[in-house]
């Protein structure tokens, strides 16, 4: 985890939620508009794949202007991080999640760990649930087990899913400093050891905690954590580590929805019903 989401709130939403000054920009040096118009908001999507375009929240200062203060934006970038080094992109799709454990010492990481950290605001993500022998397998990297009933993590309260991620700026030498593709922008999810206590609601039939779920799960920041972690000018990392923590036990539900999730091309509202019971056995 994490490797699917789900993110349908509108800008506009987004800006109450995190105090956004500047909304989503407009294709240029720093931004990405591959099929979407200069400024565009994207569509909801309730089955958010890597590579695919995200929302993310982040302070940093505006490009060309006087005033060198953060300012909190809402930026659309590419999920699966390019490092800024990389020869060639086409590593970004296997870099959407970066370990909590390890992320300010990996050198695909450390230097966007230091100044360049953001959130990604989301529904909630999507799990798979499988028998507990082949996911401790898993865990060991001896087999990838294979994806059976999904269920969709949520905050029980409705809120805002703030995932804490990282981005990072990468140059393409083959296209000329004007083009507007110029530049990729692109980040990755930090994930954690997934939660042993008590989901704050669980179903009938399953899970009764997210490690029964997955032996991890994104970085959830709760309100009160998200300015420090935005805060480009902390960069000692020792310090930034603290930020790492969980979050406090008990503000997450999980429900199972359909195995129609398990197909990127389906995406919809309806991906998001919760079922009665799983569809698939899981062998709990």
């Amino acid at each position: 985890m994490c490797g699917r989401y789900a993110s349908s709130r509108r800008p506009e939403d987004l800006a109450g939620v995190f105090g956004i000054e500047v909304g989503v920009p407009p294709a240029g040096a720093e931004s990405q508009a591959e099929g979407r118009e200069p400024g565009e908001a994207l569509a909801p999507d309730f089955n958010v794949a890597p590579t695919k375009e995200v929302y993310a929240v982040l302070d940093r200062p505006l490009k060309d202007a006087d005033d060198p203060r953060p300012v909190r934006q809402l930026r659309v970038l590419k999920w699966g991080l390019v490092p800024s080094w990389s020869k060639t992109p086409e590593g970004g799709a296997r870099m959407i999640n970066a370990r909590a454990e390890t992320v300010h010492e990996k050198p695909s990481y450390r230097k966007a760990f230091a100044s360049r950290r953001c959130v990604l605001p989301a529904d909630g993500y999507y799990e798979w649930v499988t028998a507990p022998e082949e996911r401790q397998l898993e865990v060991e990297g001896k087999k990838k087990r294979p994806r059976k009933q999904p269920y969709f993590v949520t905050p029980a309260d409705g809120s805002v899913f703030a995932m804490a991620g990282l981005y990072e700026f990468w140059r393409d030498r083959t296209l000329p400093d004007e083009h507007p593709l110029a530049w990729w922008v692109t980040c990755t999810v930090i994930t954690t050891e997934a939660e042993t206590t008590p989901l704050a609601a669980a179903p009938e039939e399953g899970p009764a905690s997210l490690a029964d779920i997955h032996p991890r799960m994104p970085l959830m920041l709760t309100p009160d954590r998200w300015d420090a972690w935005l805060d480009p000018s902390r960069t000692d990392v020792e310090d930034l580590r603290t930020l790492l923590e969980p979050p406090p036990h008990g503000l997450l539900r999980a429900y199972p929805v359909s195995t129609a999730v398990s197909n990127v091309r389906n995406n919809g509202p309806e991906l998001l019903k919760e079922l009665d019971g799983p569809e698939e056995g899981t062998l709990f």
